[in-house]
């Protein structure tokens, strides 16, 4: 039985939203609504029109999966996962990208199962092979979540884009909504130097304030450390985020005149939300 088996009770039409149920390679609900199961072992819940999110390329997803793999951002994957409760049944990743930091959680939790959620169809293929209790999932979390409602006990939100009302609203009760930012610190030995997106100094309260009235925020953690980097690693950091989309390439000549090794800071706020009654 895989993943995608397990959790395919939980989810539903974007169509109609009814619930969807596995039959051979596909899911289907009860009006006939039906999804094909892709060969890499996705399932592509994304409909109408085209989106108008910018999903990551298979490069950007490339330069990710190596930085993470190299284990930099091992001490914001602990964090996120501690943030959960102590025994989490089915998480949801919104925006998971390669699926590192859920399967850090499935890691840490041998009897749940995770939903990894992106717009990008190279993250899809990816996160459907990050782990073997890891369901992977074709979708814009923006149009709404495709997930049947207080189903989950828990969402998580890494570095992506967040929609409150549906996170709320496929939420079990007690359930626990964690979302992970970057501080102005965040990268900051390497922003100047290489022209690379900076960090809204105000991006903590505008999450608060988008939250709001939808969720309380019952934890707020820290997690600050420095980062001894390569060359190679620097490349990746460029390759992997926003400048990637914002012509800062991955070969620019500032990052040869570096030093061999870079001391950088990692620097995030771990947040937990729960969604007011």
């Amino acid at each position: 039985m895989t993943a995608l088996d397990t959790v395919a009770a939980l989810l539903a039409c974007p169509e109609c939203g009814a619930a969807l149920h596995q039959r051979d390679t596909a899911l289907r609900c009860a009006t006939g609504h039906s999804f094909d199961i892709a060969r890499q072992g996705y399932v592509g819940l994304l409909t109408g029109a085209s989106t108008k999110m910018t999903g990551d390329t298979a490069a950007m997803l490339d330069a990710r999966a190596a930085f993470q793999g190299a284990g930099h951002y091992a001490p914001i994957a602990t964090a996120t996962a501690d943030g959960l409760a102590p025994a989490d049944d089915v998480v949801l990743e919104i925006g998971a990208g390669t699926g590192y930091y859920l399967a850090s959680v499935l890691d840490a939790r041998p009897d749940s199962f995770g939903i990894a959620l992106d717009v990008s169809k190279p993250a899809a293929r990816r996160a459907a092979r990050a782990h073997p209790r890891m369901a992977s999932i074709l979708a814009d979390a923006w149009r709404g979540l495709p997930v049947r409602d207080h189903c989950l006990t828990g969402v998580l939100s890494v570095f992506a884009p967040r929609n409150p009302a549906e996170i709320a609203r496929v939420l079990a009760p007690g359930g626990r909504f964690v979302v992970v930012t970057p501080t102005d610190r965040h990268l900051g030995e390497l922003i100047g130097p290489l022209g690379m997106v900076r960090v809204d100094p105000d991006k903590d309260r505008r999450l608060a304030d988008s939250l709001a009235g939808t969720f309380t925020r019952t934890e707020h953690t820290l997690v600050e450390f420095p980062m001894k980097l390569t060359r190679a690693d620097v490349t990746n950091v460029v390759a992997m985020g926003p400048s990637a989309f914002h012509g800062t390439p991955a070969d620019d000549p500032r990052i040869a005149a570096l030093p061999d090794i870079t001391e950088v800071t990692a620097s995030v706020t771990v947040s937990v939300y729960a969604p007011n009654s």
